[in-house]
């Protein structure tokens, strides 16, 4: 996601390349290097998890903390360090950009307000009738009525007063907000992909690994986000079919890792279509169309119609 195999050898390729001509490119091409390695494996480790325990410190909080902060410090370094400087070369620059719009994805998948899957971190809202900050001293909460009521009853202080040294206790602002401010994300990532896309159109040839590594990107984003499922589809065949139609060869290495990326791609083209209505799987169905039976239409009889919503009535 924030930089796959393919991503970071080319990464480490480019590091290498200008060190001698640009040391400080470099370097930063290093520090993102070294952090997408150690990123990309908590985030092989948070889409495993099923579920976030938010009422306590837990581990996998603190696995969630961690990817936040280490996307938002790689941001920071491609967009203050790494951008203003690639606008010489070609294949650079489209990785640099592909990078940016892989950060702004993991905001979306973790850190997006509103959460657009399970793997986002919760945001904690006071419950329906509470205040932002709630009355001390067992003030009554409901009917705003404001009456306070004994301090011992609701387990306030003695003597209604605070013990030196306390403030009143708000209401927790969201798990991560302290690192990165909870909003929408998806039309920012959105926009930094169809950039990207068009910017690898425009340099590398169809069959070119970095080009497919971002439309692969690109197609799970728009189906894992988005919720653009055909539009994810769409772009993936047009990936594939780009690689069929270029005349540009390409070496040995290269053709492995494009042929690595173009089944996955395959794979991305048929995600979905199992579950779709019109399929055929499931219990007691078969695979094939011989299988079923036609009813006869007997003469005089209107044949069934499905009601708005019903697929097989009776």
């Amino acid at each position: 996601m924030a930089s796959s195999e393919v991503d970071q050898k080319y990464l480490g390729e480019f590091a290498k390349h200008v060190r001698d001509d640009n040391p400080l490119l470099s370097s930063m091409l290093y520090k993102v290097l070294g952090l997408s390695v150690m990123l990309a494996k908590k985030l092989v480790k948070a889409r495993r998890l099923r579920k976030l325990d938010t009422t306590r410190d837990t581990p996998s909080l603190q696995l969630y903390h961690h990817i936040i902060w280490q996307s938002r410090e790689g941001l920071v370094m491609l967009e203050q360090y790494v951008l203003p400087m690639v606008a010489n070369f070609r294949e650079l620059k489209v990785l640099a950009f592909k990078l940016q719009a892989s950060f702004y994805h993991i905001y979306v998948l973790f850190h997006n307000q509103p959460r657009v899957n399970q793997l986002a971190i919760p945001t904690f809202q006071p419950p329906p009738g509470l205040s932002a900050t709630p009355l001390m001293n067992g003030a009554a909460l409901a009917g705003g009525s404001g009456k306070a009521t004994h301090p011992m009853k609701n387990g306030g202080p003695v003597g209604g007063q605070l013990p030196p040294g306390l403030t009143p206790v708000s209401v927790p602002k969201p798990t991560a907000s302290f690192l990165l401010p909870a909003i929408d994300y998806i039309p920012t990532a959105n926009f930094a992909f169809a950039q990207t896309s068009k910017m690898a159109e425009s340099l590398l040839p169809g069959s070119h690994p970095l080009r497919l590594s971002v439309k692969m990107e690109y197609a799970a984003f728009l189906y894992d986000c988005v919720k653009d499922y055909d539009a994810s589809r769409r772009l993936a065949r047009q990936a594939i079919a780009d690689v069929y139609r270029t005349e540009e060869g390409i070496g040995d290495e290269e053709f492995e890792d494009a042929k690595e990326l173009v089944a996955v791609l395959g794979r991305m083209t048929k995600r979905g279509l199992a579950s779709t209505p019109g399929s055929t799987s499931g219990i007691g169905s078969s695979s094939t169309p011989q299988s079923r039976s036609t009813p006869r239409r007997s003469a005089g009889v209107t044949p069934a119609v499905p009601s708005p919503g019903m697929n097989n009535p009776i």
